[in-house]
């Protein structure tokens, strides 16, 4: 058992989940997240999961941990001292950003702040021009007077990014050297390694906020390495990356900017694995817990994956708001508020939902920690949908009257409303928002969501996904078996991955195979090298992607390539591809343009884990049930008698027709009255419309 026990932990805004594979069985648990020292929780789950197992901590032979932590500093602005050296005449890009209006018609726009002020952004001349080639030189002499000025102001991380570094890398690599010679103990981060990509503002950006968060980072997982060692805990310890793979603890802390977006990556990768087992090709994943609501396209078992995304909005759900964040990531987007954010009621008198969370301290009114504002928690507290005896399995009462109150007084009070009233309009502006984000981004992506089947998980997801699934015409949902830490166990599920990419620019007209071979060749060896640093005798897998575009464009889109395509490469072969996914996703083709490589990406993978199919169970005899609850229907807007059963006593096929509430330790599965549900042999609860 202790030879094979597997511990994946993932730190939330709200709780920390904690999910211990041993002896072929799951253990888990939900503790409050510890903002202070977020080791603490971790330790604390430990002991609660070795206790249920009965195992020592130190027969634990493998951790895989995922964490909200760099999203946060970024969104809180609590990160290192940090300076920024660029360019002469580059100085004000990541404030400039690319002059794009996100709102368009809004005369009073604010754009956000950028996350270095312009006194702690320095200048050193030299060019590289956009072929790569030396066109104004830059020498130890023009560096070392601005690397004294920011010694002297006492900087503890420094970002490096020069124009034109991705193409070559000479400039950014001699003022590394003169920064780690004058300034030994400053943290330094180098946008050719970060982000070797083109478009200055994305990459000057990741950069920044790379060596931003890099000392925070690095002493919490320091300090996270000696909790564990005093525990007894000696075994590997690995980092979830937002690109949906696992990376060492080294390279999470050189690179923790790729930890961004690390436990939701987690879910997308736990989504894509239950898809896997019931053969489906087109799944929505929809994870929701205490502070944000993500979906995810998962399709032929493959999450959506992206070059960019954004953290810290300030326009909740406006693309172009936020800080964009240029390296690979599984594109998963923000579509609500979580079981910890907010309610409250604005000018117009209509109710608003986050993007503020009560978070863990002090949490929901109904927690009993000092909350006074009504959070989602409390209105699915009101209104039947949680059990207050025996919330996050037991180990938290719900303050049922302090919930109400919290309602009647923010929501209620100012719109002459009693509290389940406004529990009812609070959970229903949640999920409105939630399905109007989510059409929004099927119709971005193409997509009908009616013929997507949906995965819920996190702990507050079987709480609504039933009633989005409603909204969103969705005629079937799965709810698999560990919903409420599902991505602490996609953890587990998913690969050592790491993504190599560069910008090197090539016309299909001046198409070049001899450096395209060597180019793909060397990403390959650079994504193989950081996968070895996890596993160092483990098989490892290439896959090869280009981004193209038609010249002229603004925007590329990817193109996945074979083994043999990317080695043995074809200019037809790659044109054709090209027009191929162009088609699929704009309807046709342009003809007679020349066609264009932007970026080109190497993701070094060890296999898949091997799914078996798992034979699906049509409904049968009821499941036993346990109780009643009176549970609110928002399709009648009415309360009604709804059927209590318990997940652990439903065996495969046992059924149960809503209006019902399915129960466990970390989630409550809600059953509307418009769908029934039934248990499949692999413990999923399969959700489906009446017959």
């Amino acid at each position: 058992m202790a030879a094979t026990a597997r511990l994946g932990v993932d730190i939330g805004g709200t709780f920390t989940d904690v999910v211990l594979e041993a002896g072929g069985k799951t253990f888990s648990t939900k503790v409050l997240t510890t903002y202070a020292a977020p080791e603490n929780a971790i330790i604390d789950g430990i002991h609660q999961v070795c206790k249920k197992s009965g195992i020592a901590p130190s027969d634990i032979g493998q951790m895989i941990h995922g964490t909200t932590l760099a999203t946060n500093a970024l969104i809180e602005r609590r990160g290192a001292k940090t300076a920024l050296i660029t360019t002469e005449g580059f100085r004000d890009v990541i404030e400039m950003r690319t002059e794009s209006r996100f709102e368009q018609y809004d005369l009073n726009l604010t754009l956000p702040e950028p996350l270095l002020p312009r006194q702690m952004r320095y200048t050193v001349p030299g060019r590289i021009d956009a072929l790569g080639a030396e066109l104004i030189p830059l020498t130890r002499a023009d560096i070392e007077p601005v690397v004294e000025k920011i010694a002297a102001a006492g900087y503890e991380s420094i970002a490096i990014g020069l124009i034109h570094s991705y193409l070559n890398p000479d400039h950014e690599r001699l003022v590394a050297q003169v920064v780690a010679e004058k300034m030994p103990d400053a943290m330094v981060s180098i946008s050719c390694e970060v982000s070797p990509q083109m478009r200055e503002y994305e990459r000057f950006n990741t950069v920044v906020a790379n060596a931003y968060i890099k000392p925070l980072m690095k002493s919490y997982l320091s300090r996270l390495e000696d909790h564990l060692k005093a525990e007894g805990v000696s075994c590997n310890i690995f980092l979830m990356h937002s690109g949906g793979g696992i990376i060492s603890l080294k390279s999470a802390a050189d690179f923790p900017v790729r930890l961004v977006e690390s436990g939701p990556a987690g879910g997308a990768v736990f989504a894509a694995h239950i898809a896997a087992r019931y053969g489906l090709d087109k799944v929505l994943s929809f994870d929701m817990g205490g502070t944000t609501a993500k979906i995810c396209l998962i399709k032929n078992q493959t999450p959506k994956t992206s070059r960019v995304f954004e953290v810290a909005r300030t326009y909740r759900f406006k693309k172009g708001s936020g800080m964009p964040i240029s390296i690979p990531v599984i594109d998963m987007v923000e579509i609500g508020a979580g079981g910890g954010s907010l309610g409250s009621v604005d000018a117009m008198r209509q109710i608003r939902v986050g993007p503020e969370s009560a978070g863990s301290e002090p949490g929901p009114a109904c927690y009993g920690r000092g909350g006074m504002r009504p959070a989602v928690t409390d209105a699915d507290l009101v209104l039947g949908k949680l059990d207050p005896d025996n919330f996050a399995g037991g180990t938290i009462t719900l303050d049922t009257p302090a919930a109400k109150a919290a309602l009647q007084s923010v929501l209620g009070d100012v719109l002459d409303m009693d509290a389940a009233t406004s529990a009812f309009g609070l959970a229903e502006v949640v999920d409105e928002n939630m399905a109007n984000a989510a059409r929004v981004h099927g119709v971005e992506n193409g997509e009908d969501l009616s013929e997507y089947t949906m995965i819920a998980f996190g702990g507050a997801a079987p709480l609504h996904a039933g009633r989005l699934c409603e909204k969103l015409g969705v005629k079937r949902l799965l709810v698999p078996h560990g919903a409420g830490v599902g991505s602490a166990i996609g953890f587990l599920r998913a690969p050592f991955s790491f993504e190599a990419n560069r910008s090197v620019y090539m016309k299909l007209s001046d198409f070049n195979p001899d450096a395209i071979i060597a180019l793909l060749g060397d990403l390959e060896k650079e994504a193989t090298g950081f996968v070895r640093t996890c596993s160092a005798d483990a098989e490892i897998l290439s896959e090869f992607k280009i981004y193209m575009r038609y010249t002229g464009q603004g925007w590329e889109i990817p193109i996945s390539l074979t083994q043999a395509q990317a080695m043995a490469p074809d200019a037809a072969t790659f044109k054709a591809r090209f027009i191929e996914d162009y088609t699929k996703l704009f309807g046709r083709s342009v003809d007679g343009m020349d066609v264009e490589i932007t970026v080109w990406s190497v993701n070094a993978t060890t296999p898949p884990e091997h799914v078996d199919r798992t034979p699906e169970l049509a409904a049968g005899a009821a499941a036993p049930v346990v109780g009643q609850r009176r549970l609110f229907d928002p399709a009648a807007a009415e309360f009604q008698d709804a059927a209590v059963v318990l997940r652990d006593a439903m065996i495969a096929g046992a059924s149960v027709s809503g209006p019902a509430a399915i129960t466990e330790d970390e989630t409550t599965i809600i059953i509307p009255t418009s769908r029934m549900a039934s248990r499949q042999p692999d413990g999923c609860i399969d959700v489906k419309i009446k017959p």
